[in-house]
């Protein structure tokens, strides 16, 4: 939970999806062995650093369905409002920023796509984490990112404070 006047993004990628049928529309592609495995552990991480989202806006894709699907098994406290969003898939940064404003809780979680995430990770903070892999946000990727507003309408590029990046690629 943020306090007033406080708002959290938890943002992002899907993890890794499966390419071995290439009959699949990529809107269609669903996550791999290793893609389970990072979603997992990024569910885990997220339980154990308290992150919990109170609201969740998920591309249309089944890779994000999915990853969101994983992440909500791992033992968080809170159970969110969840929407899909047809328009975050294959959304740029000033689209998926709109999308964002849109929003009505305090913690949201965002699950979306490269080239947009990345693009729209880059430019909500003031400060960029040290991090070699921000800059390509791999699968599984999420920053945590705080903004001093009380409402997500107010949030501007460059405003938000950085608590924490993450990937995790499921290798492990």
């Amino acid at each position: 939970m943020t306090p007033t006047g406080h708002r959290r993004l938890i943002l992002t990628r899907h993890a890794k999806s499966a390419w071995d049928d290439p009959t699949l529309d990529d809107h269609d592609r669903p996550l791999n062995d290793r893609g389970r495995r990072s979603a997992r552990a990024l569910g885990d991480w997220m339980a154990s650093r308290g992150y919990e989202p109170e609201e969740v806006i998920c591309s249309s894709a089944a890779r994000t369905q999915e990853t969101w699907a994983v992440i909500a098994g791992a033992p968080l406290e809170v159970r969110p409002l969840f929407r899909t969003e047809p328009g975050l898939y294959q959304a740029g940064a000033e689209k998926m920023l709109a999308i964002l404003k849109s929003a009505t809780m305090p913690t949201v979680m965002m699950i979306g796509h490269n080239p947009g995430i990345s693009e729209l990770a880059a430019m909500l903070p003031a400060r960029a984490p040290m991090d070699p892999d921000f800059r390509r946000y791999p699968t599984a990727a999420t920053l945590v990112v705080d903004f001093q507003v009380d409402s997500w309408a107010e949030i501007r590029p460059g405003q938000g404070s950085v608590m924490d990046f993450v990937r995790l690629d499921g290798r492990a």
